[in-house]
């Protein structure tokens, strides 16, 4: 009894801390954001949210998070597979590849993109040529959200996957099963809450870029700025309402996106208490 009374007490006090922690770092700068924003009343709420570059802000924040969740999706995907099931000379460097976006600096990144395709070199000039923008404009600025979020799914995904091993693949493929088939029925079963996972991060880092975004954007107001570009544009103009108000839209976005994860795994949980298993039977139905 001595022995775990201690015990207990220190359990206690870690627990206590973890809540002290998370109410500091996460709960009270949220409970900010959202009480600036509504400093002013609902109505400046309103008149904030009624602005053209609100409007056009929320606009750009969101293709450029549609048009990027997906792609690296399919990259992710794709390179996972490549990975774990094939070996291949390069296969390790094409992995270490991967993990350039974590090691570069946004920032870094986002000028790289601009020496390439600005004005200022060759291949920037041709398209200029021809009539096509990329820096400065909304296609550079999904170019350089899927540079940094690139690695996301495919790095949560390749563990995975090499943990899960192909026997259920390889005797799907002696069953007669196609490619198509594999995949739909064997491989995603199994990585679908890991690929929602890699979804959910990705999508919340594509949402939130500053960094790289801010060197190809030009931060051209009702053009190019996204909200979290906008939040300090605002700021630096001492728009301290509609800077929370930005701000808050960006939290609302994130927890959102982690409400509509947690939805899908409780409803997928009632629906069967264990996961799904290969079984020989579900493959040669069809």
């Amino acid at each position: 009894m001595t022995n775990k009374r201690p015990t207990l007490v220190h359990q206690w006090l870690l627990i206590a801390l973890g809540i002290v922690l998370t109410v500091l770092i996460l709960v009270v700068p949220l409970a900010l954001i959202f009480s600036q924003a509504l400093s002013g009343g609902w109505s400046l709420l309103a008149q904030n949210l009624d602005e053209d570059f609100m409007k056009h802000a929320i606009g750009l924040t969101v293709l450029t998070t549609l048009a990027t969740v997906p792609i690296n999706l399919v990259f992710g995907i794709l390179l996972a597979w490549c990975v774990t099931h094939y070996d291949f000379f390069g296969r390790r460097l094409l992995t270490t590849l991967v993990d350039i976006p974590y090691a570069t600096s946004p920032v870094v990144a986002g000028l790289c993109y601009l020496v390439v395709y600005g004005l200022e070199s060759t291949l920037g000039k041709w398209l200029y040529s021809h009539d096509i923008q990329l820096m400065f404009a909304w296609p550079g600025i999904i170019m350089v959200t899927v540079f940094v979020t690139s690695p996301y799914v495919a790095r949560i995904l390749i563990p995975l996957m090499q943990a899960q091993g192909a026997d259920e693949e390889i005797a799907a493929l002696s069953l007669g099963a196609s490619g198509w088939q594999i995949f739909r029925r064997v491989t995603l079963p199994n990585i679908k809450w890991a690929l929602l996972y890699g979804i959910v991060i990705t999508n919340a880092r594509a949402v939130g870029e500053f960094g790289a975004v801010s060197v190809v954007s030009g931060t051209i107001m009702n053009q190019t700025l996204t909200l979290p570009l906008l939040v300090e544009q605002l700021n630096n103009d001492y728009k301290t309402a509609a800077a929370f108000t930005a701000a808050a839209l960006l939290a609302c976005m994130a927890m959102l996106t982690l409400l509509l994860k947690t939805i899908m795994e409780w409803r997928q949980k009632r629906r069967d208490d264990t996961p799904a298993h290969f079984s020989p039977e579900a493959m040669t139905k069809r």
